[in-house]
């Protein structure tokens, strides 16, 4: 007798509820394991920059945001710590943003909402039989452990602080960043629609310093965000929790494969159980949604007589998926490099190279569409 379902997504985060939705929009029938949620008396205070190709994918499956939870990005200020900067601006780049700000408790919302409406999802608590099983658990997965596959780590000198602060000034839809001169990166994402003044902060910071920044009370805790920021939007309100992790670089050493005694099923990662990335680019959940809009591409393309467990199907997925993480995690590792090294000589070549690089012109345009995931 055929299993009920086609595939299994273990994770019911934002990557394995749109992949959810993606295949059932071509007929498979998908099992979402999501267990039962505890309240958690804090607040969220997660935000993610999303380029316009996750939200094209998003806008597709009716899930997009309205705007005070989705803010436009017009332009993107980067500031280095002796002068130097970086200046993007949708107009220059002929766009209507270069991304949008996503609140992310909405946006979650809005996928379960998806879920809970679509026939071909049935959402259950503990995973069930399927030819496909896909690993959506996040970074720290234990499906990913159990299947034995190594998580190859490259752990950064640095946690990441966020919560959410109120300014005296408007945000200007501008997202702000700033490099300091001890390796730390600061950013002011832009909340609360056009006219807002809330932005989410992500600040890494060294981490034998992370305790104590994180342990300052909510008044000396902006007042120095006030003065890395350079004052830039005025007077500051710690609004809300705050959260903190560790930074690292990590991809699985497979991202596909076949499960463990069950002959003829497969397995497949994807987002955050197949790689991680440091947040000063803020890429990680567009490379998550891409591998979501690619796997099921692949399963929506494959031939009549294939099952969606085939692994050479699944290696067309982990091929396109591992070359876009890899060209990702250069950048993005290459600029915490460049940025993370104290001295003076180090300061001078990073605030020349963005000199010149705010000039380059076709290479700047280049690299910001690769961003927006235009290119």
């Amino acid at each position: 007798m055929a299993a009920p379902h086609d595939i299994c997504i273990r994770g019911a985060g934002i990557v394995g509820r749109s992949l959810a939705l993606l295949l059932a929009r071509e007929r498979l029938r998908v099992a979402l394991v999501a267990p039962p949620s505890h309240p958690d008396a804090r607040a969220d205070v997660r935000a993610y920059a999303l380029s316009p190709a996750a939200r094209a994918l998003l806008q597709s499956l009716r899930c997009w945001p309205p705007e005070p939870a989705a803010t436009p990005v017009l332009a993107m200020e980067v500031q280095a710590d002796q002068h130097g900067a970086v200046h993007f601006s949708a107009a220059e780049q002929g766009v209507p943003a270069l991304n949008w700000i996503v609140d992310v408790p909405t946006l979650e919302r809005q996928l379960a909402e998806a879920v809970g409406y679509h026939s071909g999802i049935d959402t259950v608590v503990a995973p069930v039989p399927a030819p496909l099983t896909v690993v959506c658990e996040g970074r720290a997965s234990a499906t990913r452990a159990e299947l034995g596959v190594d998580f190859d780590t490259t752990r950064y000198p640095q946690h990441a602080l966020a919560t959410r602060l109120d300014c005296e000034r408007p945000h200007g839809q501008v997202a702000r960043q700033w490099f300091t001169p001890e390796g730390d990166i600061l950013a002011f994402l832009p909340l609360g629609g056009p006219q807002g003044r809330q932005v989410a902060v992500v600040w890494s910071v060294r981490s034998e310093a992370a305790p104590a920044l994180a342990a300052l009370d909510d008044a000396a805790l902006a007042a120095r965000l006030a003065a890395l920021s350079g004052g830039a939007l005025g007077a500051l309100q710690v609004q809300g929790a705050r959260a903190a992790w560790p930074l690292l670089l990590a991809r699985a050493a497979r991202w596909v494969g076949p499960m463990p005694g069950r002959p003829g099923a497969s397995f497949a990662l994807a987002g955050d159980a197949a790689h991680a990335l440091h947040p000063l680019a803020g890429q990680g959940l567009n490379v998550g949604l891409g591998d979501a809009a690619e796997l099921a591409r692949v399963l929506a393309a494959r031939e009549n007589w294939r099952s969606p467990a085939d692994l050479k199907l699944l290696r067309r997925y982990e091929r396109a998926r591992q070359g876009d993480w890899l060209r990702m995690s250069l950048a993005t590792d290459g600029l915490q490099q460049l940025f993370g090294r104290p001295g003076p000589m180090a300061a001078a070549l990073r605030n020349w190279g963005m000199t010149l690089f705010d000039r380059s012109g076709p290479l700047k345009s280049r690299i910001a569409r690769l961003a927006m995931g235009t290119a």
